[in-house]
């Protein structure tokens, strides 16, 4: 079986944290309060406290903070991939398999790309709990790269 890092060939960008940090006031990843910890050659990871903000009416982190967390991660990675004078990247599918609960803390969503097509990229994303890495929910993401229009 061939190694991803010989599939994806391209290194995503890497601009100041805090820079990146900047551009989710007064989105939901604010609301959420996804903050972006570490971007590698092939991937991203940001952290979302378990908060009131975050769970779900049973106490527990809710799945859709889950999601929103793994379609950040997966988005801005492709956004680190591409040129943005000329493309934009959108999430198209996001698939997320809830496997574990958490009921305070923060977790960790890491994002790998597995596929960086001229069109297409593909994210394979695990969301661990921060303190003990026990994975709490498993997904994949896919995101459309599109050409600007003037």
């Amino acid at each position: 079986m061939q190694s991803l890092a010989y599939i994806c060939i391209m290194k995503l960008k890497q601009p100041p944290l805090d820079q990146l940090n900047a551009l989710n006031s007064g989105t939901l990843m604010e609301a959420l309060k996804i903050e972006y910890i570490e971007i590698g050659d092939d991937f991203v990871v940001a952290s979302m406290p378990v908060c009131q903000s975050t769970k779900q009416p049973l106490g527990l982190l809710h799945g859709g903070a889950s999601a929103a967390l793994m379609e950040t991660v997966g988005s801005l990675g492709s956004a680190l991939l591409i040129d943005p004078l000329t493309h934009y990247a959108v999430g198209l599918d996001i698939s997320a398999n809830h496997v574990g609960a958490i009921k305070e803390g923060y977790v960790h969503a890491k994002a790998k790309i597995i596929h960086a097509g001229r069109t297409t990229h593909l994210w394979n994303i695990e969301v661990r709990e921060a303190s003990s890495q026990r994975l709490i929910c498993h997904g994949k993401h896919t995101v459309m790269v599109l050409p600007k229009v003037d």
